[in-house]
């Protein structure tokens, strides 16, 4: 029996308990929490926990379900006494931009949830509380955060100094080809929640294409100008043990954990170009191109070696050109970022999957002035500062409210 049709039989088995003719069915209804007047069900319980088992994500056990639901719940009913709805076209547009992330089209994504059993009405009822709930952490906090020059300075690099600054990160770059997009941006997200170091490096072993996945992720101390500027101010709002937002790059999600930061106490270097080469082996990550990798990186030095592996193939398996930073796609700029000249990487793919890219940094070439978003870094701040007031105001909630669970 399909997954959906076996789907379609449980739901079908709970209508026909309303009328007493399957207890077992019945007490898919029957509350699992009780939130002042409003209630949790067993039925809320199972489809939360089947998706998040569907997709192998964390938080999937029975007791961070039901805490997650009563949070749900005194979100929403904050919200209800505030009389505030959206309009379905903003309910509309939030789906789309969820989805988005996966690469998907909200029809796609709804499409395949259901196909995990989990109801379109859950996703639509999931995009309406979050987006209520941050325009209302934004509308009632943002008067009180403030920001101010040292803080915006220390995440430009740009104190009295001008000292460089270096990030000690932990790294997760999850493959995500179009079959499996929903899936891993789901887990994405999941991953994105935790402030533990030891949880995050576990997640690193399990799900990471990276080379750093038997590291836990680590990644050695890294100057922050080797980085791609598009994750500056998104690193520097970072508190230790926090974790970025997923960031979709190319057939696959990246996070980055911060587990360390501080000033260097030389000038930050920044870069006019970065000369890379890139060479494009069939098979992706399977046994026989991995093989290939290393049959190439025995046997090249430098960037100008892969002239003569890539001699007498397509003019289009070697791609080798210097580069602004700017114009550098940002999984190619995340894995440079880790190399010295003449150091290769082997995590990135193309062709959803079916290619594997060789990448060889050649030299960077530095520039003495580098322009540096300072709206974005005060964005990102902000950001952070809301979240904290979010946290603090659920757990107030919770102290105020009645709550039982069986």
């Amino acid at each position: 029996m399909k997954l959906s049709t076996l789907i379609r039989c449980l739901v079908t088995l709970g209508f026909l308990a309303l009328s007493g003719q399957s207890a077992v069915a019945q007490n898919l209804f029957a509350p699992v929490a009780r939130v002042n007047d409003s209630v949790v069900t067993e039925f809320e319980v199972q489809q939360r926990q089947r998706f998040l088992q569907l997709l192998n994500a964390p938080g999937a056990d029975r007791k961070s379900v039901v805490d997650a639901l009563i949070d749900d719940r005194l979100r929403a009913a904050l919200i209800r006494g505030l009389g505030v709805s959206l309009s379905e076209d903003e309910i509309r547009a939030g789906q789309s931009d969820f989805a988005g992330r996966a690469n998907l089209s909200t029809e796609e994504f709804i499409q395949a949830l259901g196909q995990s059993g989990v109801d379109k009405e859950t996703f639509r009822d999931f995009i309406a509380v979050s987006l209520l709930w941050r325009d209302y952490i934004r509308a009632r906090y943002n008067k009180n955060v403030n920001i101010s020059n040292a803080e915006i300075d220390r995440a430009l690099g740009a104190g009295s100094s001008q000292s460089g600054i270096r990030v000690l990160l932990s790294e997760i770059i999850i493959p995500a080809p179009p079959q499996n997009a929903a899936r891993v941006a789901a887990l994405a997200d999941q991953i994105s929640q935790t402030t533990s170091e030891s949880e995050f490096s576990s997640y690193a072993r399990k799900y990471s294409a990276t080379a750093s996945r038997g590291r836990g992720g680590r990644m050695p101390w890294t100057p922050l100008e080797k980085l791609p500027t598009s994750l500056h101010g998104l690193l520097l709002a970072l508190a230790p043990g926090e974790v970025t937002a997923p960031l979709p790059i190319p057939n696959a999600i990246a996070l980055f954990q911060l587990r360390g930061i501080e000033e260097t106490g030389k000038p930050a270097r920044a870069y006019s170009e970065i000369d890379y080469a890139a060479l494009y082996i069939p098979g992706g990550r399977s046994e026989a191109g991995l093989a290939q990798a290393a049959k190439v990186r025995a046997n090249v030095d430098k960037c100008d070696d892969l002239y003569a592996i890539a001699k007498g193939q397509p003019a289009e398996v070697l791609d080798r050109g210097s580069k602004k930073p700017s114009e550098i796609p940002q999984d190619v700029a995340i894995e440079l970022a880790k190399l010295d000249p003449g150091e290769a990487s082997t995590a990135l793919t193309r062709a959803n999957g079916q290619t594997l890219v060789f990448l060889m940094l050649c030299k960077r070439t530095a520039l003495v002035n580098a322009e540096v978003d300072r709206e974005s870094v005060i964005a990102s701040i902000r950001q952070r500062k809301l979240e904290n007031y979010s946290k603090q105001l659920i757990e107030q909630l919770r102290a105020d409210a009645r709550i039982t669970v069986k």
